[in-house]
């Protein structure tokens, strides 16, 4: 049976301070169905009344909240953690009719972002500190970790359930309020989210959502407050350096996971059926629309013809359409500018001298349909090479020597994540030293991993989510000087 969901069973307001309720304006903007132009809901559009209520429920619930023990936000978010996996079917059908992937992608998706929950509900309680002396003995030094404060969430639309709650998770661990405002694309899933933890038994003012089609209008009046003291956001490095201004007024802690230009490197001894293995993950997943999706193929010259030959042929294959429908693999983007854009990049390779191997046409009928497409012999100027795809484009560039490889690869302005196959330890590992990225798959095109840093260097960002490391872009560090 396949999953479905009741439209009118959907929760479409803002949730300010505990409460459902309208956009002050009483506005209100469409969510749509990208595999068929169906308007799935109405959602509130929020402004800049609702942002300040928004702002200011979440300042006034900060101190109570921060005082809460560990075990009592443990133990919201393994309610929520069980909840989630409760309501799979409904969440991935949600996510599906708003944002195109598959549904058996989007209830991989539902999964994932559940691990983030148990995840920090575990090291909500393992939150320390330490102890020592001063190196003249006169003074006994207290270190302890306390919650940054009120923190700005911003998420994308590729990954609705897992990008709220890879921030809003470890922010509940560590004790911070929130105010979050979801893409306008794909806010239903947010708001599900969001009702979800508040069965899970979160306090009021904790957790306060504000839906919008104008994102300044909120965003920036939650930044310049002066009541958070930290954004999280992931979306274009654009848009990611212009909150980091907006950060700077009042020194706001900020954690940026923004664009990415992911370089895949298939080395002279590869195993070939691995690699286009690893291919298909890395960049088929999320129908490419991810910011680790595999953007250049750098193959050496020895092997250019036949990945590509391979990789096309498994491309090919692929069966595009609704994702709500039995046997898709493809699914929509997610509107008609993603699709222009990947129709422009593949344009202008071929008018540089790429290749068609497979795809490069836009199938007849509704929904911003791109079919898998396969391009070689990619040149360098071709804008592919420098602009995050975004969609299920694979551009291959031959190369002949390892520091050439690794130049092609470092040649660019991001560096979230590299992909390199080989054969040979030594060669992975001096692969995976001298790539400019955060992240490195070695003969794997998955790296997501709750229990695994995720972020980049570059322009790709600032700070790490998941990991007992995500807890601590959260907490702040406090010194206590005892007088022996």
């Amino acid at each position: 049976m396949t999953p479905s969901f009741d439209p009118n069973a959907l929760h479409t307001g803002l949730f300010i301070d505990g409460a459902w309720r309208q956009a002050t304006s009483a506005a209100t903007f469409n969510v749509e169905n990208p595999a068929t132009h169906e308007v799935i809901a109405e959602v509130a559009d929020g402004g800049l009344d609702d942002a300040l209520n928004a702002i200011a429920a979440a300042g006034r619930a900060q101190a109570t909240w921060a005082t809460s023990t560990p075990r009592e936000r443990a133990d919201i978010l393994r309610r929520a953690f069980d909840l989630v996996n409760a309501n799979t079917d409904r969440l991935a059908a949600i996510i599906t009719a708003e944002m195109g992937k598959p549904l058996a992608e989007a209830k991989g998706e539902v999964a994932y972002g559940a691990e983030f929950l148990r995840w920090f509900s575990e090291e909500a309680t393992r939150i320390g500190g330490d102890h020592t002396t001063s190196v003249d003995g006169k003074t006994r030094i207290l270190i302890t970790k306390e919650p940054v404060g009120t923190c700005v969430l911003v998420t994308p639309w590729n990954f609705p359930l897992t990008m709220g709650i890879r921030k809003i998770a470890p922010a509940i661990a560590a004790g911070c309020t929130m105010v979050f405002k979801p893409s306008e694309l794909t806010p239903l899933t947010s708001l599900a989210l969001v009702d979800i933890f508040q069965q899970a038994g979160l306090p009021d003012g904790v957790l306060n959502v504000v839906t919008t089609s104008n994102a300044a209008d909120v965003v920036e009046p939650w930044m310049s407050s002066g009541i958070a003291r930290k954004v999280s956001f992931t979306g274009s490095t654009a848009v990611g350096k212009i909150l980091l201004r907006q950060a700077a007024e009042n020194v706001m802690r900020s954690s940026m996971e923004l664009g990415g230009n992911a370089p895949f490197i298939v080395l002279a001894d590869a195993d070939v059926e691995r690699a286009v293995d690893g291919a298909m993950i890395a960049k088929m997943r999320n129908m490419g629309e991810a910011c680790t999706a595999a953007n250049r193929f750098f193959v050496h010259r020895s092997l250019a013809e036949e990945f590509g030959d391979r990789f096309a042929k498994r491309m090919a294959e692929l069966q595009v359409g609704n994702g709500a429908l039995e046997g898709t693999e493809v699914g929509p983007l997610i509107e008609q500018a993603g699709r222009d854009k990947v129709e422009d990049l593949v344009a202008d390779a071929l008018a540089k001298g790429a290749r068609v191997l497979t795809g490069a046409t836009c199938p007849q009928g509704p929904g911003y349909f791109y079919t898998p497409t396969v391009l070689t012999d990619v040149p360098l100027d071709a804008k592919l090479m420098t602009t995050e795809i975004f969609g299920p484009v694979a551009a291959i560039t031959p190369f002949d020597s390892e520091d050439e490889a690794v130049h092609l690869a470092n040649d660019t302005d991001w560096g979230l994540v590299g992909y390199v196959f080989t054969e040979n330890v030594d060669t992975a590992m001096r692969f995976s030293s001298a790539l400019e990225v955060g992240m490195v798959g070695l003969n794997t095109g998955l790296v997501s991993n709750p229990v695994a840093p995720f972020g980049g260097v570059k322009q790709s960002g600032l700070g790490r989510e998941g990991s007992k490391i995500g807890i601590d872009e959260y907490l702040e560090y406090k010194y206590t000087a005892i007088a022996r």
